[in-house]
């Protein structure tokens, strides 16, 4: 299943993606990836939430760290072609924007992890977290390619909140 949906978002960002400016958008497709990755790393041993395949290529999607790549490598990208090519100018279609990505993504995973089991929660992370988290990302995501600075200071905190809520422990990790 985790084909089909990666297969969509590369469909729409076909259809819908702005191609012509990818240059523009590839830091903040960077910096998605660096987000992901770091979460991969920080949290290595205490996951929050894991992929697992259910329904069909579970002989290619063996694990989460296969699965946490392709994702990367297309959902990632497609999403960024879309929101950011598309994102709109009049305030109140900005906040509308965000939030019906933010509704696109945590739609997609309440789907995955209660009816596919493609998804698993883990250590308190919820799906009112990763409304949050979508909201925080998606807003992020959008400063990041106004203002890559200012977002990483932010992601800082945001992190540093993220570990102090889920009592991570840094002395757990490799």
């Amino acid at each position: 299943m985790h084909f089909v949906y990666n297969a969509l978002f590369l469909i729409a960002a076909i259809i819908w993606g702005d191609w012509k400016g990818w240059k523009k958008y590839y830091p903040t497709i960077l910096f998605f990836f660096t987000g992901d990755l770091l979460k991969g790393v920080l949290l290595y041993n205490q996951m929050k939430w894991t992929y697992q395949e259910s329904i069909f290529g579970q002989s290619i999607l063996v694990n989460h760290t296969v699965i946490a790549l392709m994702i990367m490598f297309v959902v990632y990208p497609s999403t960024i072609l879309i929101y950011l090519g598309r994102f709109p100018s009049v305030r109140w279609k900005k906040i509308l924007w965000v939030f019906t990505w933010v509704g696109v993504y945590t739609l997609i995973e309440h789907i995955n992890e209660r009816y596919l089991n493609l998804i698993n929660h883990h250590g308190g992370w919820n799906i009112g977290w990763s409304v949050l988290f979508n909201i925080v990302m998606f807003s992020l995501l959008r400063l990041h390619f106004k203002n890559p600075l200012l977002t990483w200071g932010l992601s800082a905190i945001w992190v540093i909140f993220l570990l102090n809520a889920f009592d991570v422990q840094l002395h757990k990790m490799k």
